[in-house]
Formats: structure tokens, sequence, C-alpha cells
């Protein structure tokens, strides 16, 4: 089975490039190395560069023909698309119609899309499931919501099968992947201040309703992301139906027990600063994820946070 994997030289992305070359599948990635490298595509898989806004680009790999596409191409930082509207309209949901597009024109019946909790916007309850309203925060989750939505009608007039999976921090590392260029996620950012190569870790508010003041998230570790994603893949293509479902642990971690974890397991001081709340932050994101146990078969197995930040800090120490 021939597998195009977009932005699959990226954090999350190489990982499953890695678990789909394992299972011997033939792998495309296609990635624009703005925050991917090529270091991180295995050597069994083929590197095409490009972007998801060049049709030209797209043409030159969709033409290959693939039975399976994977999209992890996407802008992810909540707060920077409260202020570029643009390039995270044009880049996210352009390039996903672009996408979609080739899917059609190459008659591509399936897709595995890397979607988010931030479509759920400020809780109603907990834990949040996938009966949950969706209500965006910041206009990253408006994307993935609009993405989401996009596949349902490609899916209804062009009989698309997809599988969107919801989750909010990726996590942990494996030794032979790069770090991240310009991380803008909390856990990387400790690393970096840990390791002396950031001053401190900034810190948006520390005025929520939460047990010390600061945001709460559920954190998932990287491979247990990639086991998700190959089961959705199987399930979709066995039962030729679509699937939205949350991945999480049910474990919330505040920024503050983090930095905490963080300085206990690096034994480094880790300098921060309260400055104000991002617009678009909500207090506590935690997800329920029984459907994806029940439809897939899938529970974090690496997911404890000790375990994350270990894998993490062996990547960074060096």
């Amino acid at each position: 089975m021939k597998i195009l994997v977009l932005g699959g030289a990226g954090y999350i992305g190489s990982h499953v490039v890695d678990t789909l070359c394992s299972l011997d599948y033939d792998v495309v990635v296609f990635d624009n190395l703005s925050s991917g490298f090529k270091e991180n595509v295995n050597a069994k898989a083929k590197l095409v560069v490009g972007s998801i806004l060049d049709m030209e680009d797209l043409e030159n790999v969709f033409n290959k023909k693939f039975d399976v596409v994977f999209h992890f191409a996407a802008l992810k930082n909540a707060g920077e698309s409260m202020v570029h509207l643009d390039k995270y309209a044009e880049t996210n949901i352009i390039g996903t119609l672009n996408i979609l597009n080739m899917m059609v024109k190459y008659d591509i019946k399936s897709i595995i899309f890397s979607s988010s909790a931030a479509v759920y916007g400020n809780p109603e309850y907990f834990p949040i499931d996938e009966s949950h309203p969706v209500n965006p925060e910041n206009f990253y989750g408006f994307t993935k919501l609009e993405i989401e939505r996009l596949l349902e009608w490609y899916s209804k007039i062009y009989k698309i099968n997809f599988a969107a999976l919801r989750y909010f921090n990726a996590a942990g590392y494996t030794p032979e992947k790069c770090k991240e260029k310009n991380p803008g996620n909390l856990l990387p950012i400790v690393m970096e201040v840990a390791s002396g190569h950031r001053r401190e870790v900034e810190i948006y508010g520390n005025d929520y309703n939460t047990k010390d003041g600061t945001g709460v998230r559920d954190y998932i570790h990287v491979l247990d992301l990639t086991d998700a994603h190959i089961k959705a893949m199987d399930y979709i293509m066995r039962e030729h139906k679509n699937i939205i479902v949350n991945l999480s642990t049910q474990k919330g971690h505040s920024v503050l027990e983090i930095i905490d974890k963080a300085r206990d397991i690096t034994g480094k001081d880790i300098c921060y600063k309260i400055i104000s709340r991002r617009a678009g932050d909500t207090a506590t994101v935690l997800a329920s994820s029984k459907l994806a146990n029940t439809l897939l078969g899938w529970k974090p197995e690496h997911s404890d946070i000790d375990t994350i930040i270990k894998s993490m800090w062996e990547v960074y120490k060096e």
C-alpha cells in the first residue's frame, strides 16, 4: 500500500512515518521543511520538498498515486493564530482544500487528519467528549474545526473516508529526532530553559480558575499519538466509515506543575515569569478518549508525565 504523509518531516508526522516504514508500507513524505527536518525522515521513505499552497508542487507528488493520505501540514501556534489570521487561514484551510481537491482528482478515498482539542473552546463539562459543543476560543482551533467540516462535505459528496483525531499537547521524544524549531508548546520551552538555551519560561496568566491559577492541559506522548494514527487508518479502510475521536489521558497538569516536575527530573533551576494572558487560551482542557478505546482499541501507554519529561530531557540535555 502506498501512503502520502503531508508534513511528515515534522514532529508528529516523522514518528508516524517511522512506524509506517517499520510496517513495510511504501511511504512518501511531502514537507516544506519550514518546521520539519529532512534528517527526521526515515531512510525507507522518499522525501519530496514542496508546499501545500503550490498546486504544481502538489500535482507533482499526487500524480504518483496513493491509497491513503496523512495530513500533518499545518501551522499550530494558538497564540500566533490570533495575530496572523491571514497566514493561518491560508495555510490551514486553503492548503487543506488544495489537498482534498487533489485527492478527488486522483481518486484517493482515505485521509487521516491531525485535528485538535482546541475545537471545543471553553469546556461546559469535564471530561470533554466528542458530543461536547464545538466553539473554538482561538483562530487555530477555528481552522481545525473548519477542516473537519470540509472533510464531512468531501466525504458526503466524493465518498472520501476520514479520521479526525482531536488532541491537545503532543509531547515526548525519541532520541533520533531533531528538536523542534522555535517551539510554541510548553514542554519544549521548559526543556530549552533547563538546558540553558532559553532564559525563562513565560507563563501566560496565573489568574485562571485552576488550583494554582495557571492553565491545565492533557499531555500525550508522541508514540501514543502515532499508535492512534495507525489504528485510525486501519479502521477507516476496513470499516469504510468516518471517525472523529479524542486522544487523551484525562489527566491534567498545570503549567506550574510541569515546571516543578521538570525541575525535579532535570535537577535544573527553571526560571519563569508571569505575563498577561494570551487571547484564545482557556483555563482547562481535559478530554475523554473512551470512544477511541471503543472504536480503535487505543489507550495511551507512554503518556505518564514523568516518562514524557524524562524522554525529552534525554534529548535536550545533550
